[in-house]
Order: C-alpha cells, then structure tokens, then sequence
C-alpha cells in the first residue's frame, strides 16, 4: 500500500468512519480538511510532497490560537513549506469550543479568552488530539516516536498543557506567543504552580516569542491566564527537566536572540527564541523549528 492510501484510510476511515469510496482522493503537497468523527470538527492536513511510499512520516500537530481555526493557521504559518522540504506531515485541527468566527482549546482550569472557565462538560481537547495521533499511528502515516507539538497563543497555550499532562505522547513542544508551564500560583501569580506541571519524562522545549507583544507580553502581566514572564515559564521548564548548566544568551539573527538551558536530562534542552520588536503572531523561523524538534525521539 503506498503512502498516500496509508493516509487515505487514516485521514477518512479513522477519523471520519464513512466508507472509503465516500473519501475524495488526497494528493501530496495540498491541504485537505475533512470531517472528524462526529464531533462536528474539521481538520486541515498537509502531506510532503517529499513523502516516500511505505514509510510512517514524523507528524507536527498545529495548534491554531484562540477564535481560529487550523486550516487558516497552516495557511498563514507556511508551516506546509517545510514539511515539504523536511519530510513531515502537518495536522492541524479545530479545537472543541466555539468562538466568535473560530474555536478556542479546553484548557482545564484555565479561562478562555472569553473570560469564562470550561465546564465539566467542555470537550476534552487532550483526549481528542490523543485519539487522533493513535489512529494515524495505526494506520501507519505516523511514525509514534517522532510525534510533535506547536501552536500560535491560545494553541502555545494548549501545546504547553500537553506538555505537562500528555508528556508520553510527544517527543518535543514548540509553543508560539504561548509559553506556559503550567497554571500561575494562587498565592503569587508571577509564578507558575508546580502542582499544575509535573510531566512523567522531560520535554524538549523551544519557544517563539516577539518583545513587542502586548497580548502575551514576554514580561508577563496580560489575561489572568498569563501573568508570569516567559523567563519564568523557561526557568521552570528547566527545572523539570533536570538542566544543570547556566543558561546562555546568544544572536541567532539580526533581529533574534536565543536564550538556551543545557545539561537537561535526556538531552532535553530548553531554548527561548526572541524577535526584537516581534508582536503577537507567527515568530518562528519554520526550518529552525523543525532543526530542534527533529533532534528528538520518544
């Protein structure tokens, strides 16, 4: 069965259920969005041009920010043109809860950008995008062990939670505009609560981030979301992971700096990419991105 079927059966046996000769044909180097199940979600996915026959692909979930949807943030991210240069297959769901012209991500605990906390009956977005990533596993598109995570804010965010409670999963993060570690503490938000972070292996981290961001502000303040700095969100991320050496500050641009923890357990470093006079978009150099995450294996 070549590749291409292989993403056929994943893409609308397993996550639609309808029968195979209901399934449009999917050709390599577009985005296709299909149905998922019956949840009443689309999903954007965009397979390499580059993709060889019989061979499971590493998969990138694109997490797309809140009142988006993912095909618009594949679209906008050009996240696909590397896929096609490197070889990795992009899937870029909606998340569960609706939202002006778009969809926000169920992250427990946490108020939306609507202000309001998810209810006990919000859809459960980590099972969701767990059920996912084992159905393409079985079908065989996915390679399990090169399965990786990136979002843009409100899907940062999201990417960060699964960081912390869906470790298992994924062979490393890459929040955009979203770094968290977990939720801030109660008794002194400047801080994030250890309690609400504490994945079962390492996690290798690279953040993207703008200094001119007044919506997620790299110095924290913000959403009562946000709050601590991403400085904060690295230190701990650091922590969890063991790192042992000084962090490092280094030019990795003209206008990017890179703040990098090392002697982490695992290999799991955490790195911190910054553009100067950046805002609250899509900072993220793709290639570099993919040159860490791909470093990686769970």
């Amino acid at each position: 069965m070549l590749c291409i079927s292989c993403f056929i059966v994943a893409l609308f046996l397993a996550l639609c259920a309808v029968p195979a000769t209901a399934a449009p044909q999917c050709t390599a180097g577009t985005i296709v969005s299909v149905a998922t199940g019956t949840t009443g979600r689309t999903t954007a996915m965009h397979r390499p041009l580059s993709a060889v026959p019989n061979r499971p692909l590493p998969l990138v979930l694109l997490l797309h920010g809140s009142g988006g949807t993912g095909a618009a943030l594949l679209r906008n991210s050009r996240l696909g043109d590397s896929a096609d240069r490197h070889g990795f297959l992009v899937v870029a769901p909606d998340a569960g809860i609706v939202h002006e012209q778009g969809y926000v991500w169920n992250i427990p605990g946490v108020p939306t950008v609507a202000g309001t906390v998810p209810g006990p009956d919000a859809p459960d977005d980590v099972a969701f995008l767990g059920a996912m990533i084992d159905r393409l596993v079985r079908a065989g598109c996915v390679d399990r062990a090169r399965v990786y995570v990136t979002g843009l804010s409100g899907g940062g965010r999201m990417t960060s939670w699964l960081g912390c409670v869906a470790a298992g999963r994924f062979a490393a993060i890459a929040p955009v505009v979203g770094l968290r570690a977990g939720n801030p503490l109660a008794s002194d938000p400047r801080r994030p609560d250890p309690a609400t972070c504490h994945p079962a292996r390492p996690v290798p981290v690279i953040a993207f981030a703008g200094d001119a961001d007044t919506t997620n502000p790299i110095a924290g303040g913000g959403a009562s979301y946000w709050s601590y700095s991403m400085h904060a969100a690295e230190q701990r991320w650091a922590t969890i992971n063991g790192c042992t050496a000084p962090p490092t500050t280094r030019r990795v641009a003209a206008t990017v700096y890179e703040e990098r923890y090392t002697g982490c357990r695992g290999g799991a470093d955490v790195v911190g990419r910054i553009t100067v006079g950046g805002g609250h978009r899509w900072v993220v150099d793709n290639d570099a991105l993919w040159t860490f995450l791909s470093a990686h294996r769970r």
